[in-house]
């Protein structure tokens, strides 16, 4: 519980995290995962944001698991030439294959989603493989009756996994990042889901990713106080309303300690 607006901010700087997601070679962004429209292309917004302060940057295919495939691997590698920060990528993940081809085409990092819920083992196996620092799970994660449950394939099937509780296990198996979503703010600019934020990074020692409604910068301080490592947004840097170094001097009024 967040108390008298103090923060669990002590520890690494925060990390601001633009988020690219792709389908087709192209940026979209859409709302609560729907109504999908194109913003730009991938490696031009990702050296712009570079450019601006960024940390790092988190590509997700978003048709990829739905058609059957991984993450296009030509997109990867146009945006790895012209990035010099970290990079995850993520969809399609199934196996040791489809992540060391993205790893190879220049992902320093891999998120798995939905392959991991089918085969929770698969987690620990990558982790093994690859190293727990190249592992990121992602979980979308949607309010039911008070709880929060999980969703795969690009939020489109709903599975019996309450969100903190995978959160915990994949961490425990291997996981070296969360990368949680709030299916209910994605794209409605109403401000992270901090209830949701707080009771994932306090049950997990893995540093959680917030992702999912950021509408000023107000809102990744919030984020940061909520106890998330990395805060990520995609509309409100796409649209043009605030930069990273807007985001970064507002988390260091609010006391939030970020990278130079």
């Amino acid at each position: 519980m967040i108390v008298g607006g103090e923060a669990r901010t002590s520890g690494l700087a925060r990390r601001v995290v633009p988020c690219l997601d792709t389908r087709g070679g192209r940026v979209v962004k859409g709302v609560k995962f729907q109504g999908l429209r194109d913003a730009g292309d991938p490696a031009e917004l990702a050296a712009r944001y570079e450019a601006a302060g960024a940390d790092e940057i988190v590509m997700l295919d978003v048709s990829a698991t739905i058609e059957e495939r991984q993450a296009e691997l030509r997109t990867v590698r146009r945006v790895r030439e012209r990035l010099g920060i970290p990079l995850t990528v993520g969809g399609g993940v199934r196996d040791f294959e489809s992540a060391g081809a993205l790893l190879d085409a220049g992902a320093d990092r891999v998120a798995v989603n939905s392959a991991a819920v089918a085969d929770p083992a698969l987690v620990g196996r990558l982790a093994e493989r690859f190293g727990t620092q190249c592992i990121v799970v992602a979980i979308d994660a949607e309010r039911v009756e008070g709880a929060y449950r999980v969703r795969v394939a690009s939020a489109t099937r709903a599975v019996e996994l309450e969100a903190v509780a995978w959160a915990r296990e994949v961490a425990s198996m291997g996981a070296g990042e969360i990368l949680l979503t709030s299916i209910d703010r994605d794209g409605t600019r109403e401000g992270y889901d901090l209830d949701l934020v707080e009771r994932v990074a306090a049950a997990v020692s893995v540093p959680v990713v917030a992702s999912g409604g950021a509408r000023t910068p107000a809102d990744f301080v919030s984020a940061a106080r909520a106890g998330a490592q990395a805060l990520l947004a995609a509309s409100l840097f796409h649209d043009g309303d605030f930069t990273v170094a807007d985001v970064k001097r507002v988390l260091l009024e609010g006391g939030v300690e970020v990278r130079p």
